[in-house]
């Protein structure tokens, strides 16, 4: 069985070398809706996949980490970077350009990280991160799936490469959440959400 959850933000960003001159050239921003796709052949306590309540913690605070946020390529231009770390506040940088593709498969590694570190108490079995789709248009989406998440050809996407601005790290409700993820400590769900 196959489960979703959607997620909202705002972000902006710019997609170099793409063939849009506005989206390659322009900083813009759009509203995202993310769907996170979990899959188990098992119920649990509740006869669910995955409880819809515990997602909305740290898996949500990943994502609205880029809400109101500008997303910054860490191959781009030295001034730009400098510019927009200047001049916003939340801000994210990337190892890879943060277009609507690569959005997808950050949000898979870093989606799966945190489900794999998760010790699951309410009879959890076997509860897989099937894929991510990332909307970013009304008629425009991107789905991931493992092999794309961790696909060389798509370029490398090392978490200790995402680097959250200081005022997205005091959003989150544990300073150090990503911390954690990174350093690949454990996360125990609660059994009342």
């Amino acid at each position: 069985m196959i489960i979703r959850k959607m997620f909202k933000f705002e972000n902006a960003h710019i997609v170099r070398g793409c063939s849009t001159q506005k989206c390659r050239s322009s900083l813009h921003g759009h509203s995202y809706k993310v769907e996170l796709l979990f899959e188990s052949n098992f119920l649990d306590n509740g006869q669910m996949v995955y409880d819809f309540g515990l997602m909305k913690q740290n898996m949500k605070e990943l994502i609205d980490a880029f809400d109101h946020g500008v997303s910054i390529w860490s191959g781009d231009e030295a001034e730009y970077i400098e510019d927009m770390k200047k001049h916003s506040q939340r801000w994210i940088e990337l190892p890879v350009s943060p277009s609507c593709e690569q959005f997808s498969r950050v949000f898979f590694v870093m989606i799966d990280r945190l489900l794999q570190l998760t010790n699951t108490v309410n009879g959890e079995r076997e509860v897989k991160l099937h894929s991510i789709i990332v909307h970013e248009t009304a008629t425009g989406y991107a789905q991931a799936f493992s092999y794309d998440a961790y696909s060389k050809e798509m370029g490398y996407i090392d978490l200790e490469s995402i680097v959250f601005s200081r005022a997205v790290v005091d959003d989150f409700s544990d300073k150090d959440l990503w911390e954690r993820v990174k350093k690949g400590e454990s996360f125990t769900n609660p059994t009342k959400v």
